[in-house]
């Protein structure tokens, strides 16, 4: 075998086995040797230039794979046609791949130590964390183990990287033995059977509340005028009224619209504002919906706003994690065009806010923030009972794979920080979530209706909501200091 057909070989399936972990394919199964190949080849690779080399190689071919559909997307609502939605496609992944290039990097400093195995898991739990601040965290390997009862323990605890800590340690250990390494350099695995000492993920209490969620089924690229706007206002409306006001049915606890790529202006539209707050004054529920709010310099706002059961303004909470591409163009990306309908770039909020409905607190956060742990944490820490994320995964199309991409990642916040997750979506996938992560109710996707969606208000908090990513911080210190430390020549004295 030639040089280098190995690491080819290695970065290749393992960029392969971490796309298939994920929707569409599913396959979480493989995610303790999702690391492996790679793991393998880097340990027979002595040049630092030709690991990164294979670590990028492996990181942009897992993103090409895993987030095809952005070339769709860019195509259909961004401005972009045939080669260049596929350059913008390729130019992302060119970017997301340098994370797994310094991985490979780093790892390849320390796979030959006795330490190997916590040392590697420490470096690819610490480097998914530099995910978020850079701009876009997508599905981190531990959002596989969604449905692995025992590695799922620590989620509450240190998050999901503490997941994805457990996987790539198993990952690793499994490239030592393909390697005929001494079996003492696998004791580290000593400590996974202590992971059942943890308690279960779950509910506290059945979900006896109720929350009427309303599809609203809107097209991304419709062109709406005044008429259009109050007529499917007033059919939302009558949606939401029909199944809050069911004598067959108890009273909902809240009523949920989605974020929808609709006109939708509470603080500008007086008629809009009329119908909503009449809606909420004769379902006599707290009603929850999105929309556009403008800064003091009308700079557009993606919020979500909060109104009593007899139609007051209660609060609102303004998106802070902003969409690439969608809500703002990174710099050097001028030539894409917004996603968005609004003239300009949106504005971030300031933070997360606990919007209050009586004696309970709601977090509501929107659509692409289920994808930041530590931004959610904020709003089970501050009191929020129950967690809402207003989804529009409508820009997706017909693929099911980013609609189930998106999904899992709610269900992981939902584990994290011990809350019931309720979802409403444009045009779904619309459900409820209990803090196991486990989806309860399910409405039919792509169909303008209203459901019900089950939950109960929790109290109290996981330590993970308390303490956030320090596990993750830690790892990547730690991580960085195992490989820095290979890099210092050993003393030897003079004979």
């Amino acid at each position: 075998m030639r040089a280098w057909q190995l690491p080819l070989a290695g970065a290749v399936l393992t960029a392969l086995l971490l796309a298939l972990l994920f929707p569409p394919f599913d396959l979480a199964f493989l995610a303790p040797a999702a690391l492996t190949p790679l793991l393998f080849a880097l340990a027979r690779e002595p040049f630092p230039g030709r690991r990164f080399l294979w670590g990028w190689l492996s990181g942009f071919l897992y993103w090409i794979i895993v987030c095809h559909w952005i070339r769709d997307v860019l195509a259909a609502y961004g401005g972009l046609n045939g080669p260049l939605s596929v350059l913008a496609l390729v130019l992302f992944a060119v970017a997301k791949g340098l994370h797994t290039a310094v991985f490979a990097w780093l790892a390849g400093m320390v796979i030959q130590r006795p330490w190997a195995i916590p040392a590697v898991a420490a470096l690819w739990t610490g480097i998914e964390r530099t995910h978020a601040p850079l701009g876009f965290p997508w599905l981190a390997l531990g959002n596989a183990g969604i449905s692995m009862g025992v590695p799922l323990r620590a989620a509450p605890v240190v998050g999901v990287y503490g997941v994805s800590y457990i996987l790539a340690m198993l990952g690793c250990a499994l490239a030592l033995v393909a390697l005929r390494r001494p079996r003492k350099e696998l004791a580290w695995l000593l400590a996974l059977p202590l992971l059942p000492l943890l308690p279960a993920a779950g509910p506290r209490q059945a979900p006896r509340a109720t929350a009427v969620a309303v599809q609203t089924n809107v097209s991304g690229d419709a062109r709406w005028t005044e008429e259009e706007t109050e007529r499917a206002v007033r059919q939302l409306s009558l949606l939401t009224l029909q199944e809050a006001l069911d004598p067959a049915k108890p009273k909902p606890a809240l009523l949920l619209w989605p974020e929808a790529p609709a006109p939708f202006y509470y603080y500008n539209d007086a008629a809009f504002r009329l119908q909503v707050t009449e809606t909420a004054r004769l379902a006599g529920a707290p009603f929850l919906l999105s929309g556009v709010a403008f800064t003091a310099r009308r700079e557009p706002l993606n919020s979500a706003v909060l109104l009593s059961g007899d139609g007051a303004l209660l609060g609102r909470y303004d998106k802070v994690e902003l969409v690439p591409f969608g809500e703002y163009v990174p710099w050097g990306f001028g030539w894409i065009e917004k996603i968005s309908g609004e003239a300009g770039d949106f504005a971030a909020g300031s933070g997360a806010k606990v919007l209050t409905a009586g004696e309970h607190g709601i977090g509501a956060f929107i659509c692409y923030e289920s994808a930041f742990p530590h931004h959610v944490r904020q709003f089970a820490r501050q009191g929020a009972e129950v967690l809402v994320n207003l989804t529009n995964d409508g820009y997706f199309g017909q693929a099911a794979a980013p609609r189930g991409q998106h999904l899992l990642l709610a269900r992981m916040r939902a584990v994290e920080n011990g809350r019931w997750l309720l979802r409403p979506s444009n045009d779904g996938i619309t459900v409820s979530i209990d803090p196991a992560g486990r989806v309860w109710d399910r409405l039919p996707e792509r169909r303008r209706l209203a459901g019900r969606l089950r939950f109960a208000w929790e109290h109290g908090q996981t330590p993970y909501t308390q303490h956030g990513d320090w596990f993750a911080w830690l790892s990547l210190a730690a991580g960085l200091l195992a490989a820095l430390a290979e890099q210092i020549p050993s003393y030897r004295p003079l004979r």
